[in-house]
């Protein structure tokens, strides 16, 4: 198994993933090779909180174009971690000083 701090990229934090922190769900950009179980373990390890379901998707990659030339954007996977109730808040989605 991988070092737990390469396999969560960076967390997600948009309009729509911060209305679901009052539900305790967090959204996270992960390593493409990581497995839920792994994910699960990594969240447990860097945040030191209880991880209730983990889901995964593969996001896509999608056509662009720059002028005359054309390709596509790099396909990533997104996890979306659940929380135990009554957990604290992860620091990177607090507003404030993190």
């Amino acid at each position: 198994m991988k070092n737990v701090h390469d396999l969560i990229r960076r967390p997600i934090i948009t309009e729509s993933t911060s209305e679901e922190i009052v539900n305790n769900i967090y959204f996270f950009e992960v390593d493409k090779q990581a497995n839920k179980a792994e994910i699960k373990y990594a969240i447990e390890q860097i945040f030191k909180v209880k991880v209730v379901r983990v889901n995964t998707m593969n996001v896509k990659p999608k056509p662009k174009r720059q002028g005359r030339f054309s390709g596509y954007t790099t396909g990533w996977k997104k996890a979306i971690v659940k929380l135990a109730p009554g957990t604290k808040t992860l620091p990177y989605f607090e507003g404030g000083e993190r």
